[in-house]
């Protein structure tokens, strides 16, 4: 049976950090979508490990990693973050795996994302990507014109004329629509030649792997990438990722039946973040919120970018708790909120002085919402040294416990600092 890790809010929770405790007792990890525009930081000792495309249990010596068949890669990225990974040493080549049906991500889709960025930015429409190639790279996917894996690898031999011929078409349909920017064809395919036998040994049919994995009653946790609201569907469209980083997205991305989840986990900070344009409801520009940003450290791995902070927003978390069914929750960062002597909760929208059932899909509507708070008592104490749930201050009990009672769902992590060994378990 598979468990899962997904972000609850708009991203940047810590889900690699509850990935990485849990490494300690599983067999296999898998990545089911997203790419490399995203990160996270894992700290082991006094070693920072920095992931952005490859699987968090890599830090796990003997736990087997795949990236999936809903990932899109772009592949000297890949090879950077491995090498970069083996340097602080973890040994991972003999230990990852590729979906052979995963979309490959290629420079000029980098430079097309730039490009509809600008030109969004004329209108004011920006979308805040982070230019990695992601949407481009799913754009070709929906439209049946993608690359994916095994026709790079491929030893027929008419493969490596397929895979020129399509990386043609591409290109030049890019240049019909953006006008002839500058593009080295040549050399990108010339770098992917060499790429074929580099690649090959990590490629696998995922949907064996998976299936295998679970006749073997191997222990397997499934990583998602961003969280619910950044969810292509379910997000706050169009200021959303371009792949699906809900449930759903953990089913099509590996090619797994509902039966086979056991546990969903909803990763969730103890105050609200998000990175880029798009509504934040209870977001806090004013002191509190630059409070949350410098006492957070809140600044993404892959980009650098400043991240907008705010208070615990419940409604959203209700609403992702619908879609994902979440069976318990990790609260991570809960000792940003020490030296808070109040802390607020957002707990309802209403509009015209009429509560709001759910979250809103349209955005005019999101923009206009009144936040309904529910303010709790701090409590004034640094709790980055604490070993155990039960020694935790009272009012920050009775802020956990707020959680759970309003969304119906037990906390059993509670992180209290930046390390592996800063996570308390609750007896659920």
């Amino acid at each position: 049976m598979c468990d899962v890790v997904l972000g609850a809010q708009w991203g940047d929770e810590g889900k690699g950090k509850l990935v990485d405790v849990l490494c300690d007792d599983i067999d296999v990890c898998a990545r089911c979508q997203g790419g490399n525009n995203a990160g996270h930081t894992i700290v082991v000792g006094k070693t920072k490990y920095d992931f952005h495309m490859l699987p968090s249990g890599l830090v796990n010596p003997k736990c087997l990693n795949l990236v999936g068949s809903g990932v899109v890669i772009h592949i000297p990225s890949l090879f950077e973050e491995l090498e970069n990974l083996e340097k602080k040493g973890l040994h991972c080549r003999d230990r990852l795996f590729i979906s052979s049906r995963a979309h490959l991500v290629f420079d000029f889709h980098q430079r097309t994302d730039k490009l509809k960025e600008a030109e969004l930015s004329e209108n004011k429409k920006s979308i805040g990507t982070t230019g990695k190639g992601i949407g481009p790279t799913y754009s070709t996917k929906a439209s049946r014109s993608g690359i994916r894996v095994h026709h790079l690898v491929s030893q027929e031999p008419e493969a490596w004329d397929e895979f020129k011929a399509r990386y043609k078409r591409l290109v030049e349909s890019r240049f019909k629509r953006y006008g002839e920017f500058e593009y080295d064809f040549d050399a990108e395919l010339a770098r992917y030649e060499k790429y074929r036998d580099l690649v090959r040994p990590f490629v696998v049919d995922s949907v064996e792997f998976m299936h295998r994995s679970i006749a073997e009653n191997k222990k397997i946790l499934i990583e998602g990438a961003n969280a619910l609201m950044l969810d292509l569907d379910f997000g706050t469209y169009p200021y959303v990722t371009s792949s699906n980083t809900g449930i759903g997205g953990v089913l099509t991305g590996l090619g797994l039946p509902p039966k086979a989840i056991r546990n969903v986990y909803g990763v969730v900070k103890a105050y609200t973040t998000r990175v880029g344009e798009g509504p934040f409801p209870s977001e806090q520009l004013n002191a509190d919120g630059e409070k949350l940003q410098d006492i957070g450290a809140e600044f993404g791995v892959t980009t650098g970018r400043k991240r907008r902070c705010g208070w615990l927003d419940l409604v959203v978390l209700k609403y992702s708790t619908l879609i994902n069914g979440y069976t318990s929750l990790n609260i991570t960062k809960l000792d940003v909120l020490d030296t808070f002597k109040e802390i607020q909760v957002a707990v309802a929208y209403s509009k015209d002085g009429k509560k709001i059932a759910s979250f809103p899909e349209d955005l005019h509507t999101l923009a206009k919402v009144d936040v309904e708070y529910v303010t709790l008592p701090g409590w004034n104490e640094d709790i980055t040294k604490i070993k155990t749930y039960n020694d935790l201050p009272e009012n920050a009990k009775k802020y956990l416990k707020f959680i759970e009672e309003y969304l119906d769902v037990p906390i059993q992590w509670i992180g209290t600092g930046p390390g592996r060994e800063s996570m308390l378990v609750k007896e659920l």
